[in-house]
């Protein structure tokens, strides 16, 4: 069973805002003849990578709740130009929606068991919650309608 990782999407208003920011990311990469894999970098290298790379994804939270997520293909500890340790999250650089679930700040990344995950808005939700915009379907979950 994979394991995954949950992050803050600091600066991001919107799944659509994410998905820009990588687009505008892998342009930059395409550019310079790097390959195409959308990179975070992060201070903390995850203890439990293999788990995490049998399969997990980055859960992104986007104003408050898990909005998107993004497969991980590759976790590279390295140090930087300081000499401090830093890891490189390497993901597909294709943005999915979830379901959106509330969740409180928090600081770095977390660990996300398969049982917590919430469910991709994909082509089975096609007409309903994931054809909705993206502020509709936040106003509905704050109402409590979804």
């Amino acid at each position: 069973m994979p394991l995954h990782l949950i992050k803050l999407a600091v600066g991001c208003e919107s799944i659509k805002d994410l998905k820009d920011r990588v687009a505008e990311r892998m342009s930059a990469a395409r550019k310079k003849g790097l390959p195409q894999h959308h990179i975070h970098v992060t201070r903390m290298v995850p203890k439990r990578g293999d788990e995490i790379l049998a399969g997990g994804s980055l859960y992104w939270v986007i104003r408050g709740e898990i909005a998107a997520r993004e497969k991980i293909i590759g976790i590279e500890p390295f140090r930087d130009k300081n000499g401090i340790g830093r890891c490189r999250i390497l993901m597909r650089p294709m943005v999915i929606a979830v379901s959106p679930r509330p969740m409180r700040p928090f600081q770095g990344w977390r660990y996300l068991t398969e049982d917590a995950v919430p469910p991709d808005l994909g082509k089975a939700a096609a007409g309903t919650i994931a054809a909705m915009p993206e502020p509709m379907r936040r106003e509905l979950r704050d109402l409590g309608l979804l």
